[in-house]
């Protein structure tokens, strides 16, 4: 029998790709001789920072899956796979836990600067004096934009701190008993912390930007564990260096992994590299997943996780 031949469109995890060879013949997109290939492979794999645009499904006339390994999938241009009769597969849901906990991991880091005072302790400097005082976490409020599966997560860690919780999101969620405001700027006036947990797409773009970091003001912290494209990134560089917001805890960019040397360079930031869902067990189960999903479409049976967009529209 033939083999099934898939193509990787970005980098995914070597335990992914080892499981992977066991059942397909895989291409590299950066490394393909065989420019025949393109017209034999019947789906694509990648993370979620993977690019499917037109352009690319144009040179692959018989793809019809795109399993996406991470809840993420702006990079895929979904509706020009639609278009086409691909379905798009992705990973919500397994990674709901870590991306909360990181998320609270940031928010007590900026909020006690725990990066700085470790360093002060490293350094010798305590012997000159006592750390400068933090902002207290318990009883703050916070504000979540977005608050699906991953935001009720984090806000039901930040109840375990009496943090007063409210959000704002495309709809008000009448389940759900936390204050909604219309928009973010709204929000932003009301709390301490604001937290972005939206998806990415030109729909979120920039929808962070000056005048929110103005509304939260110089006591306000932002924390992103959403993607970078939510923020406008120079407006919210301003806003760190010029004291607009207290201070950020960062774990996507713009232009990750080249992060804006300004950005590496502010003091009163907190940055992790992109790790919200980097643990074993998470990666581990995005990865059955993302299997689990290609292999229904291999097998023509129900497909565990559509993305929304494509459950509407061609069902499993």
């Amino acid at each position: 029998m033939e083999p099934i031949e898939i193509l990787k469109v970005s980098n995914i995890p070597t335990f992914l790709v080892d499981d992977l060879n066991k059942s397909y013949l895989m291409h590299d997109h950066h490394h393909i001789n065989d420019p025949d290939a393109l017209k034999r492979v019947v789906a694509l794999v990648g993370g979620g920072d993977a690019k499917v645009d037109r352009g690319l499904l144009s040179l692959l006339p018989n793809v019809k899956m795109i399993s996406i390994f991470g809840v993420g999938y702006d990079g895929v241009d979904v509706q020009a796979a639609i278009e086409k009769g691909i379905s798009v597969g992705h990973t919500p849901g397994v990674l709901n836990d870590d991306v909360a906990d990181l998320a609270m991991g940031l928010l007590l880091s900026v909020a006690r600067q725990i990066p700085r005072a470790d360093q002060f302790v490293r350094a010798g400097d305590w012997v000159d004096g006592p750390f400068n005082l933090t902002k207290k976490l318990t009883g703050s409020s916070l504000g979540i934009v977005g608050l699906g599966r991953i935001g009720q997560a984090i806000a039901k860690r930040a109840s375990a701190f009496d943090m007063k919780i409210s959000y704002t999101a495309r709809t008000q969620k009448s389940d759900l008993p936390y204050p909604y405001f219309p928009s973010v700027k709204a929000l932003a006036a009301e709390v301490d912390f604001l937290l972005a947990i939206t998806p990415g797409g030109d729909s979120t773009r920039g929808m962070i930007n000056q005048e929110v970091f103005e509304a939260l003001g110089p006591k306000g912290y932002f924390i992103n564990v959403a993607r970078g494209s939510v923020v406008d990134q120079p407006a919210m560089i301003k806003a760190l260096q010029n004291k607009v917001i207290a201070g950020a805890g960062l774990d996507v960019y713009l232009d990750e992994p080249r992060i804006a040397p300004e950005i590496r360079h502010l003091p009163n930031v907190v940055l992790t590299p992109h790790i919200a869902s980097g643990t074993f067990e998470t990666r581990r189960a995005m990865a059955d997943l993302a299997l689990a999903n290609l292999a229904a479409f291999i097998a023509g049976t129900k497909i565990p996780a559509l993305v929304p967009e494509c459950q509407a529209v061609l069902g499993s």
